[in-house]
């Protein structure tokens, strides 16, 4: 069943503050393979007129899209979580998050489509920093994938 459109538009909470720690950001660098002093040198990233050291730009993935969880969790939106498959992601930074920054994340529904049986939902996640500046936009699609008939005989 397709989703509502309804709740196109619609705002979640923002999320409870997540504090940006130095060894987060290091070892999010070194998952991903990125080398850049920066994101691990406090004084490289003073040299580059950064206060303390800069998370990767997908570093705020992980906030975003756990906050992209109360759309998810939302019963009356229905979305069938079993079968949902993330679909793209973008960002648009303001600034970069740094370590000590305390974050929080509030998602929106942009738009929802059903495409051949599936179901997508674009969520836009505002992430702002304690004293209410804004850090960065992200933008998640998720896909849940149509239900597949059952076999004939089974």
């Amino acid at each position: 069943m397709a989703l509502d459109q309804s709740f196109v538009g619609r705002s979640y909470p923002p999320t409870d503050p997540y504090e940006v720690g130095r060894e987060k950001i290091r070892e999010f660098a070194e998952a991903v393979g990125d080398t850049n002093p920066a994101y691990a040198d406090a004084e490289a990233a003073k040299e580059l007129g950064h206060p303390d050291v800069i998370a990767p730009p997908t570093f705020v993935f992980a906030i975003t899209f756990k906050a992209a969880g109360q759309v998810v969790q939302d019963p009356q939106l229905g979305l069938d979580y079993s079968r949902v498959v993330h679909g793209d992601q973008k960002f648009a930074y303001t600034r970069p998050v740094r370590a000590g920054d305390r974050l929080t994340v509030t998602s929106t529904i942009e738009a929802i489509k059903t495409l051949a049986g599936n179901d997508i939902v674009d969520i836009r996640g505002e992430v702002h920093d304690e004293a209410g500046e804004h850090v960065v936009t992200a933008w998640t699609k998720l896909v849940a994938r149509a239900a597949q008939p059952a076999e004939e005989g089974v």
